[in-house]
């Protein structure tokens, strides 16, 4: 089944299909100093990009194949998440991760809850060792302030003429890409950056209020 109008639908990963901020939590369990914590400060303050602050902060980190492996496995999701997928593929809408995250982590967290094959644009890690090597393949120089650039994905897909583009997310990262889409569900630090330019802004705390939004909106 399809919906009459023409819809595309973007979602933050951290945060907002977790219920953490997964790689905040990485590098404070296993950073072998304090380092990060500075670079965390940089980065807060504006002074470095998200790449620079993870690259230098994965830099630090230290884990074994099977003890990170067993650690995405306690990672808990949104119980909303998957009937949210379920909804918008129903009605003939690809779902779209957009994350500063990495795709070797949202892959592994989402085939443990039994979700897959979502399309997701996201930076690259592998572990060598016990040591994460990071890339930023979707990196742009014009965007210092993040490590995937979100919005370079929106803006070059070609759509039908009054596509409708959703997005839901809570963060830093999420506050360009959501300027762009006509439909925005905020929470945390994006909402409280558009709350009061957009009137038509969706807060949320949890995804059972996206889940009842979409349910409405594409029936």
């Amino acid at each position: 089944m399809k919906t009459a109008a023409p819809f595309e639908f973007y979602i933050d990963f951290d945060n907002t299909i977790t219920e953490i901020d997964i790689l905040d939590d990485i590098i404070q369990r296993f950073s072998i100093n304090d380092d990060w914590k500075r670079v965390e400060e940089a980065w807060e303050a504006g002074e470095i990009g998200s790449r620079e602050c993870l690259e230098r902060q994965f830099a630090q980190v230290r884990v074994s194949g099977p003890a990170f492996q067993d650690y995405l496995r306690t990672i808990r999701i949104d119980p909303a998440f998957a009937p949210i997928i379920a909804l918008v593929r129903d009605k003939g809408i690809e779902p779209v991760i957009l994350s500063d995250s990495f795709t070797m982590i949202i892959t592994k967290v989402l085939e443990h809850h039994g979700v897959t094959g979502i399309r997701t644009i996201s930076n690259e890690m592998q572990l060598e060792g016990d040591r994460p090597r990071v890339s930023f393949p979707h990196f742009h120089a014009i965007c210092t302030k993040c490590g995937n650039c979100k919005t370079s994905h929106l803006i070059q897909r070609n759509r039908p003429a009054g596509t409708r583009k959703i997005y839901v997310g809570d963060g830093q990262s999420d506050i360009c890409p959501a300027g762009f889409c006509e439909i925005l569900f905020a929470k945390g630090r994006l909402f409280k950056h558009y709350s009061p330019l957009r009137k038509d802004c969706i807060p949320f705390q949890h995804l059972g209020t996206v889940h009842a939004e979409l349910q409405r909106l594409l029936k």
